[in-house]
């Protein structure tokens, strides 16, 4: 598991977060981010880059980016924040199916989506910060494992 790729829609709240958190807590390992409809060339949304900050995370240099084919086929694993995205991201690369998985996908009462917290209060960014840690401690524990 040495590529690993988060998408969400636009690429500006919730993968880039993910993509922070697990080069973070997975050093050596290339992560990137992209989106199903990115907001190509934006900065990440200012209240994700500021909730990011506050947890010692920088996201003043990404740029979001539109997924393409070449970067599911490069990956080992894709995490995506919602069932709706696993399915769509299947549909478009059936190739990379078995390496698509949520983000969410192991939660203590089963899987669980990560909202879009986009264009909603900062609750709604912090409630999603949140969900993508407790979704990266899980992989990341799973990824050790295995590494």
């Amino acid at each position: 598991m040495n590529n690993i790729l988060t998408v969400c829609v636009g690429n500006i709240c919730r993968s880039p977060v993910a993509e922070a958190m697990l080069k973070d807590r997975l050093p050596g390992r290339k992560v990137w981010s992209a989106g199903l409809q990115a907001v190509v060339g934006h900065g990440a949304e200012a209240t994700a880059l500021e909730i990011a900050s506050e947890h010692g995370l920088d996201l003043s240099a990404h740029r979001a980016q539109q997924v393409a084919g070449w970067m599911c086929a490069h990956a080992d694993l894709v995490l995506v924040m919602e069932a709706g995205h696993q399915q769509e991201l299947e549909k478009r690369y059936p190739t990379a199916r078995g390496k698509i998985h949520r983000l969410g996908e192991f939660g203590p009462q089963g899987g669980f989506d990560i909202a879009d917290p986009y264009r909603k209060p900062r609750a709604a960014f912090e409630a999603a910060h949140a969900s993508i840690a407790r979704g990266v401690d899980e992989w990341v524990r799973r990824i050790q494992l295995v590494s």
